[in-house]
């Protein structure tokens, strides 16, 4: 029997990011598992410091449901001290709690277990190539991956693209890192809308908007999509909105401080955290999606927008044009004026428009859940 420990740490009340990959892959591996008597998965959670000064020991909803589900006995930030000390620390807890004969850290980390083989997910390397798009916090991880790596047997990553970074800024080997693709929380099957659009969260979805979902942060390059769609009012005289969609991640304040300053302002709107069905109204009901980010690991939104039949205009940067194929356009993410030209593109161009949506629908089956956890899958076997 080949025991597996997945660190399901990542997933949050509200999953997001990191945590709806860990999700997702859970739903599928179990799935998986079904037909694979000899091996057996186990969740380990733990809670974060601020959840253990509150009082609460609970494991998000999501997660209660799976009967192999055990709980960690120490708070996040307690053991990332088992990175910086693994002599000191790691034999009093490694013993006691049983780890599968494979541990996945699935946020950049991984215990140095001695008697498990370890594989650690590393999803792109932003705190490395750019660090000045992320705070301290997300800059530590750089010392704590290359730490990691030391006793890494296998690294899984989420494209081709963050593959090559991780060989080229790692120094690690090429051999031993397995690319497993993100899905879309949606599918094809969904993307269907109704002649008139709703009101979704608000917000009256019959005006026409050009649609971005993604984290507030400086990385994402919406000060490019501002600064683009200023250049479309003021010279196309575009009758468009714009709807920024996600929550405020780290130094955001420029990019509010930039939206006030826009002559335009009162026709750009920003939603916090949307549920599921809301978030796919506004993919399903925008004329054009813009996703022009400076760097990305893999870009789910733009994979979710295909997906719901929304038109694509995206930076040719990364990680971008592996996820995108024939169904974007391809912009510079540094040139303001390039992704006005793209938006207006898609937005005055019905055959292209149609063209996009058909082409993204093709490109988005390529991507499934099912294949991701395949896959991983794998990757674990070939450890065993």
């Amino acid at each position: 029997m080949l025991r597996i420990t997945i660190d399901t740490s990542p997933i949050l009340p509200r999953p997001s990011g990191i945590g709806f990959y860990v999700v997702k892959l859970l739903e599928e591996l179990t799935r998986l598992l079904l037909e694979e008597a000899s091996i057996e998965l186990e969740l380990m959670y733990q809670i974060s410091l601020k959840s253990a000064l509150r009082g609460n020991f609970s494991a998000p909803p999501v997660l209660q449901n799976y009967q192999n589900l055990r709980y960690f006995p120490l708070p996040v930030k307690i053991t990332n001290l088992f990175v910086q000390h693994p002599q000191l620390f790691l034999p009093l807890f490694e013993s006691a709690c049983g780890f599968g004969d494979i541990f996945h850290g699935t946020n950049y980390t991984v215990f140095p277990l001695r008697q498990s083989r370890k594989v650690m997910t590393i999803y792109d390397l932003t705190f490395i190539k750019y660090p000045h798009y992320s705070n301290a916090v997300v800059q530590a991880y750089a010392d704590r991956v290359r730490r990691c790596l030391r006793w890494t047997d296998l690294v899984l990553t989420i494209s081709e693209s963050s593959k090559r970074d991780i060989v080229e800024y790692l120094g690690f080997p090429a051999a031993k890192v397995i690319v497993t693709p993100l899905a879309s929380r949606y599918s094809v099957a969904d993307a269907h809308r109704s002649p008139n659009a709703p009101t979704i969260a608000g917000y009256d979805a019959q005006k026409p908007y050009i649609l971005f979902v993604s984290t507030i942060e400086p990385r994402k390059n919406i000060l490019g999509v501002i600064a683009a769609f200023d250049q479309l009012k003021k010279t196309q005289h575009i009758p468009h909105d714009l709807v920024l969609v996600g929550q405020k991640g780290w130094l955001f304040e420029p990019i509010f401080e930039r939206i006030g300053q826009s002559p335009y302002c009162e026709s750009i709107h920003h939603l916090d955290y949307l549920t599921n069905d809301q978030v796919s109204d506004f993919y399903r009901y925008a004329d054009v999606f813009v996703y022009p980010s400076h760097y990305e690991g893999f870009g789910l939104p733009v994979l979710e927008a295909m997906t719901l039949g929304c038109p694509v205009v995206c930076s040719n940067n990364s990680s971008l044009p592996e996820v995108a194929g024939p169904a974007a356009v391809l912009v510079d993410a540094d040139d303001a004026m390039q992704i006005a030209q793209g938006l207006a593109q898609v937005i005055g161009d019905r055959e292209l428009r149609d063209q996009l949506i058909q082409q993204g629908f093709a490109q988005a089956q390529k991507f499934t859940w099912r294949a991701t956890a395949e896959r991983t899958l794998q990757a674990y076997k070939s450890l065993a």
